[in-house]
């Protein structure tokens, strides 16, 4: 699935597409722990201000694009899974006219609805426009797994949290996120409890 940019309508600052793009996904069941050392993955792209791409779908993931809304001039491209709507600009007017804010859809206006098949087509839309991914938990057998068992996301690094329910995604070759320290230093790995 290759949509040129050109095909896509867009709401913000295009140039975002030029930047090196982590694709945020997450299923929408996770363990509680998830979401503190998500948002400890958050603060780091803040701070570092790296493009953050997603359709921020999942409860976890509409909160993480709240966090990263209160970063001053960070870059996030928000990919719909249904068609833009008028109430987009009114919404997020100050941080679309600051450049750090892209919306892209793959669908019509007339598209006001999210649903499975659409879903599935603005993740593949992200995987493919992706350079890496972040997935804090991956339920095993659900959509994500089917995401990156899918060739357009074959190759790209993905990135997760190193807790035990993350063991099968690890094992199948997914780096373990290993936050940065204070100054910049490298941090230790959040420790997986047994």
């Amino acid at each position: 699935m290759r949509i040129a940019p050109e095909e896509l309508r867009s709401l913000g600052n295009l140039s975002l597409l030029q930047q090196r793009k982590t694709a945020f996904f997450c299923s929408r069941e996770s363990p509680p722990e998830v979401e503190r050392l998500a948002c400890l993955w958050a603060l780091e792209q803040r701070y570092m201000q790296r493009c953050i791409m997603s359709g921020f779908h999942s409860r976890l993931e509409q909160s993480i694009f709240r966090y990263l809304l209160q970063g001053s001039r960070q870059p996030i491209i928000y990919v719909l899974g249904r068609g833009l709507q008028t109430n987009v600009r009114l919404e997020y007017g100050p941080e679309i006219t600051a450049g750090s804010l892209l919306f892209l859809s793959p669908f019509e206006a007339a598209v006001r609805t999210i649903t499975a098949e659409t879903a599935d087509i603005r993740n593949l839309l992200i995987a493919d426009l992706a350079d890496e991914f972040f997935i804090p938990y991956l339920q095993p057998g659900g959509n994500l797994d089917a995401l990156l068992a899918h060739p357009i996301a074959k190759g790209k690094p993905v990135y997760t949290l190193n807790i035990p329910q993350n063991r099968l995604l690890l094992k199948r070759g997914a780096h373990p996120w290993v936050p940065m320290g204070m100054l910049g230093r490298q941090g230790r790995p959040p420790s997986a409890r047994h």
